[in-house]
């Protein structure tokens, strides 16, 4: 297996074609069938799949092109540091689930490298693609919960992804809605009291699961139930319909404001936010810096 058989396979996976591929690499279309036959038979695994619409890979090159694209940017950044003698950006990326504290982690984890030049992305967005995004290496990191309910159907996913997860803190259910709601001073609500307001979740697209809904008790029968796809809708919502959603309790007034409040949920339900990871792959300073600056948040959680 060489970087340059890598190099193509990328091309091809991105170009859905053998041709087109051919064509961005300048090389005959023959050369590339034979270097990417002598590829499969070498590792044993059928990455391309030929179909009336071009080439599409399988599960496995799926797989595979994740690994490569992460050792042909590697090499990149060794070729511009060692032998280009280029400055080299630092990168980074982490996907996660609607949590206010992990953005405010992302926020440290850059204000403390004091890096004159980086790249780095974060991704606040649906469960199954903070999973795939992990899957996949666009991300190094995801951060979601997981629950009893939600337990065994999404280590099952990390398992089948090669994907590990490591719990960072535990947490009891808290009721997140405006300082002027009704039940906002209350030190304890029930579900049956919050039946008249409605309930606001974050929409899951095409994996709109109870498995895959970021709110905990997602399969309570909800009197009133509104989805939206991103956090300043929802916080509109709490002000205009008096709305609430379900949450960790852990509160970020820095990037909400102080116009929001956590009331605790009488339920004996636990959730447990931790990481997500590639299983065997180092994690880079960058990324256990972030780690580090979530973990300060372990003694916030409300109980």
């Amino acid at each position: 297996m060489t970087l340059t058989q890598l190099q193509y396979a990328i091309t091809i996976a991105g170009a859905g074609s053998m041709n087109e591929a051919a064509r961005a690499l300048f090389v005959s279309q023959p050369s590339l069938s034979s270097a990417m036959k002598e590829l499969e038979e070498e590792i044993g695994v059928r990455l391309f799949l030929r179909t009336n619409r071009g080439i599409a890979l399988t599960p496995e090159g799926e797989e595979f092109i994740g690994y490569a694209r992460q050792v042909v940017e590697q090499y990149g950044l060794m070729e511009s540091r060692y032998i280009k003698k280029e400055k080299v950006k630092k990168k980074f990326s982490v996907s996660m689930q609607h949590y206010t504290f992990a953005v405010k982690a992302f926020i440290e984890m850059v204000k403390q490298f004091g890096m004159d030049a980086y790249e780095f992305s974060v991704y606040e967005t649906k469960t199954y693609e903070v999973i795939e995004n992990v899957r996949d290496f666009k991300s190094e990191i995801g951060i979601l919960y997981v629950n009893a309910f939600n337990g065994k159907v999404l280590k099952k996913l990390f398992g089948e992804y090669n994907l590990e997860f490591h719990e960072i803190l535990q947490c009891r259910i808290y009721v997140y809605m405006w300082k002027m709601h009704p039940l906002a001073e209350r030190k304890e609500v029930t579900l049956d009291e919050l039946d008249e307001y409605p309930c606001l979740s974050f929409d899951q697209g095409k994996s709109n699961s109870f498995y895959f809904a970021e709110e905990v008790l997602s399969a309570y029968e909800y009197k009133r139930l509104i989805k939206a796809n991103d956090r300043a809708t929802l916080l509109n919502l709490m002000v205009g319909l008096n709305g609430y959603t379900l949450c960790s309790g852990i509160l970020c007034e820095e990037l909400n404001g102080s116009e929001y409040v956590a009331v605790k949920l009488k339920s004996e339900e636990i959730m447990s936010i931790g990481y997500l990871v590639r299983k065997g792959v180092a994690i880079s300073p960058l990324g256990q810096k972030y780690l580090e600056e979530l973990t300060k948040y372990k003694d916030k959680a409300l109980q």
